[in-house]
């Protein structure tokens, strides 16, 4: 998959697939998700603003809400902020886990000037707690598939969680873990929340590429 594409989309917000390799905000590249997305709205002759709510890391793919109206812009990040909104990501650990399924809890520093976080054993300044759960839902003799859902929003948080327990993802080079074939494989799988506006269920998933390392698993259990 190399350029987004769009899953659900009204006149107040948009969900599509951000491609790996793409940017979550605007720096002016042609790979960013906001000016592909507004070229695309103003192609259309349609109203071209996007704002980013919530960001996936660079080599991470999935799926994406954007606000398409600057009044639904705060409503969308204060629901992120409070957790209302439901984020799944499906990842591909190098070792297996020692349950099956479980809840991590942490303190992450975050080290701006390095881009890294790290897990630390005391509270201090810069430090946050990250708390995620995850499931196994595939192996091999070497990888184990998890569905992890998000309770706080981190940065690199997932990698480094499952990094600091010697379970780095798969490609992920920054945390522990070279593949000359894929970067981390992390994608992002499923988000659910209801619209600010409609008031309605929003819930969209979406499995990632049958390409390696994802294709070493078989499709129930990528949608387990």
């Amino acid at each position: 998959m190399d350029t987004p594409v769009i899953l659900y989309e009204d006149a107040h917000l948009v969900v599509c697939c951000k491609p790996v390799g793409w940017l979550s905000e605007d720096d002016g590249s042609v790979k960013c998700m906001p000016r592909w997305l507004s070229e695309h709205y103003r192609a259309l002759g349609q109203n071209g603003y996007i704002a980013t709510v919530h960001r996936l890391d660079k080599i991470t793919g999935g799926v994406m809400v954007f606000s398409r109206r600057r009044e639904v812009t705060g409503k969308l990040t204060a629901a992120v902020a409070e957790h209302r909104i439901c984020k799944e990501y499906l990842a591909v650990l190098r070792g297996h886990p020692e349950k099956e399924e479980d809840t991590l809890t942490d303190l992450l520093f975050r080290d701006a000037a390095r881009n890294k976080s790290y897990v630390v054993k005391r509270m201090r300044k810069g430090v946050r707690e990250a708390k995620l759960s995850y499931r196994a839902i595939g192996h091999t003799d070497a990888l184990t598939l998890v569905r992890v859902a998000l309770h706080t929003g981190r940065t690199h948080q997932i990698r480094v969680q499952f990094s600091s327990r010697q379970l780095p993802l798969l490609g992920d080079i920054r945390y522990g873990s070279k593949d000359p074939d894929c970067t981390a494989a992390l994608w992002s799988y499923h988000l659910a929340f209801d619209h600010p506006i409609a008031k309605k269920a929003v819930d969209v998933t979406l499995p990632p590429p049958s390409q390696y390392p994802w294709n070493l698993f078989d499709a129930e259990e990528l949608n387990a």
